[in-house]
């Protein structure tokens, strides 16, 4: 059964275009700690979809879809010290942080911002709304669809 999911990112750390740029590959998401979003991740499957969201920017919102092509995996990024997410208490044995990959799948003909997604009573029980820190976050059928219906406005 196929999942919906908002993903945050900040447009100059790693925007829509960065993911599209990658073609069919696609990208892992790296850098997820949160437990929750870390959770989230690790419930992702292959072909569930993504509402791909540019956060820390003004204005913030969602402006993409991308797709979940690869399940979760130890983020190795955690065992690194050299990254910028090295996490010492993560152990390659006992991962505490996991990661996904996915790929681009379309640009939305216009943004929707934060402003009116918390503006759309029909979208009000959203993570993202309810949750507003978590950079990975789970959404229902009708709320992708309602996001995506509010782009073409």
């Amino acid at each position: 059964m196929k999942q919906f999911w908002l993903m945050k990112s900040e447009p100059e750390a790693f925007s829509l275009e960065d993911l599209k740029a990658q073609g069919a590959k696609g990208e892992h998401w790296d850098g997820v700690r949160n437990y929750q979003a870390r959770n989230h991740m690790q419930n992702m499957q292959q072909g569930d979809l993504v509402i791909y969201y540019h956060s820390s920017c003004k204005p913030a919102g969602a402006v993409g879809v991308a797709k979940v092509i690869k399940e979760a995996y130890p983020d190795f990024t955690a065992f690194d010290h050299t990254e910028r997410y090295y996490d010492a208490k993560s152990d390659p044995e006992n991962p505490r942080w996991f990661m996904v990959d996915i790929n681009y799948t379309k640009t939305l003909k216009n943004m929707v911002t934060l402003k009116d997604i918390k503006a759309n009573p029909l979208l009000s029980d959203m993570q993202l709304v309810t949750h507003a820190r978590l950079s990975v976050s789970q959404m229902n059928e009708d709320h992708f669809n309602e996001i995506l219906a509010m782009s073409t406005l």
